[in-house]
């Protein structure tokens, strides 16, 4: 990898093609530039035109960093159906950045070339056709790259070139960027969410799932938890516009991790209050989030079932499982961790939640031992997780694909954060399968635990048009 500094663009690139001159083998070339500040989210739109299943759109919860990629120069992905699919993601995004040019002046994180996209929940599990455009680990490396982080706009331009190319390329590259910055797709976020009905699984087999967990966890006293999913598929009379799903999670889930990862005609997105990892140079954070209840009418109403919350015994039970295995995993791969000793309330449109945040410092140079180690939290699998996992593949009788598992972004530098993807759905045209879950632990009521599946359904269903409730 070499880097370069503080030159145009098309010096940098006449300059980096001729140090690789003697080198038939393709190059990624990275520039990153200081521009104007732009909505997100219109510079997404702008991209449909020429670049409709091949964009990405994130926005962290904190609301500090928003990153939109259009383009797909280089797909990273795993077939792998064990957790070599991390290490194999590790190795390509290694080779291809120690084979690259990156004019990169800034220390933003998030800038320069990053990888986007996700590992699927379980890839042991049977995929069903619905996920087919996605692998058990997916990634890709944008053309325009648009990094909003404090304040601040980067714009990286991503080139895969061989010595053979010429400076007409970025002649051509320059050409595009000047319509993404300057002509706005005001056509892009039309309505196309005409909703024409909604199937669900059977619910009396879900419930009784519920049951059969309880039964297990009841005679297996190693088994404490196991969450059990279920899905929603909604269907329309047109296509669905993915940007106009997109558009409304944006405005009515701002506390929310916002995510959307197009291949082909899919598109898989989602709000999740929940982050699984983010690492910046030696800090990591991971955060412990199990244990809800619904919101209240009134503010009164709504501190009480918080206070309620809090000294819940099932739920504050189920969260200590969460914290428990977190400050284990983190304490593996760090020299320090901090855990606050008791949950203080995260509270989100539609739910709130027990939250616990855990810091680390470590020398790991990477996120992604990170993120192998934390997937599945048993707030998404449950504990222990061989056993949670054996009981998800025997009774849930479906595929999560994505939902539930880590999708988020990693930079050439190796930092990056990945939110664990609930409160989410998949596009497919004329379609939109929808996915929520929750932990069963010894004491569960099945009929509980399926109202709590459907508040936490509320959010999708929402900005699909599916729900009344805007």
């Amino acid at each position: 990898m070499s880097t370069i500094k503080s030159h145009p663009i098309k010096e940098v690139f006449i300059h980096a093609l001729n140090r690789k001159s003697n080198d038939t083998q393709s190059m990624l070339f990275s520039y990153v530039e200081k521009v104007e500040r732009v909505n997100p989210f219109t510079f997404y739109q702008n991209g449909k035109a020429v670049y409709a299943g091949e964009r990405f759109f994130w926005k962290d919860r904190d609301g500090e960093m928003t990153i939109v990629g259009l383009g797909n120069i280089h797909i990273i992905r795993s077939e792998q159906k064990n957790r070599l699919r991390y290490e194999e993601v590790e190795q390509k995004w290694e080779a291809l950045v120690d084979h690259s040019s990156i004019h990169n002046p800034f220390d933003g994180y998030g800038t320069g070339p990053l990888l986007f996209g996700g590992f699927s929940f379980d890839p042991q599990q049977q995929q069903e056709r619905e996920w087919s455009n996605y692998s058990p680990a997916f990634f890709y490396v944008p053309e325009f790259m648009l990094t909003v982080m404090d304040g601040e706009s980067y714009l990286t331009t991503n080139l895969m070139c061989t010595p053979y190319d010429t400076d007409d390329l970025i002649d051509h590259i320059e050409r595009k960027k000047i319509r993404l910055f300057h002509e706005t797709d005001a056509s892009s976020a039309n309505a196309g969410d005409r909703f024409s009905g909604m199937v669900e699984q059977d619910t009396n087999a879900w419930k009784q799932a519920v049951d059969q967990v309880v039964k297990s966890i009841k005679q297996d006293s190693k088994l404490k938890k196991v969450v059990l999913a279920r899905k929603i598929t909604a269907d329309f009379d047109g296509d669905l516009s993915s940007d106009h799903v997109l558009e409304r999670l944006l405005s009515q889930q701002p506390e929310s991790f916002i995510f959307s990862l197009e291949n082909m005609e899919s598109c898989f997105l989602g709000a999740s209050p929940e982050r699984l990892v983010r690492k910046r140079n030696q800090v990591v954070l991971s955060t412990c989030l199990a244990g809800s209840s619904k919101r209240g009418q009134t503010k009164a109403e709504d501190e009480n079932l918080g206070e309620k919350l809090l000294n819940d015994r099932k739920n504050r039970v189920e969260h200590d499982y969460v914290v428990q295995m977190i400050r284990r995993e983190m304490s593996a791969l760090c020299e320090d961790v901090d855990v606050p000793s008791t949950p203080t309330l995260m509270k989100v449109r539609d739910i709130q939640h027990l939250y616990t945040p855990v810091i680390g410092y470590t020398n790991e140079d990477s996120i992604l031992p990170f993120v192998e180690k934390l997937h599945p939290t048993p707030a998404l699998g449950g504990l222990p997780n061989d056993k949670a996992l054996r009981e998800i593949r025997r009774l849930e009788m479906m595929d999560r694909g994505f939902y539930g598992a880590p999708v988020g972004w990693m930079d050439y530098r190796k930092n990056g954060e990945f939110a664990v993807a609930i409160r989410s759905g998949l596009l497919h045209k004329q379609r939109a399968v929808l996915y929520a879950g929750c932990g069963v632990v010894e004491n569960s009521d099945p009929e509980s635990e399926f109202i709590e599946t459907g508040i936490k359904f509320r959010p999708m269903l929402r900005a699909i048009g599916g729900s009344a409730d805007e």
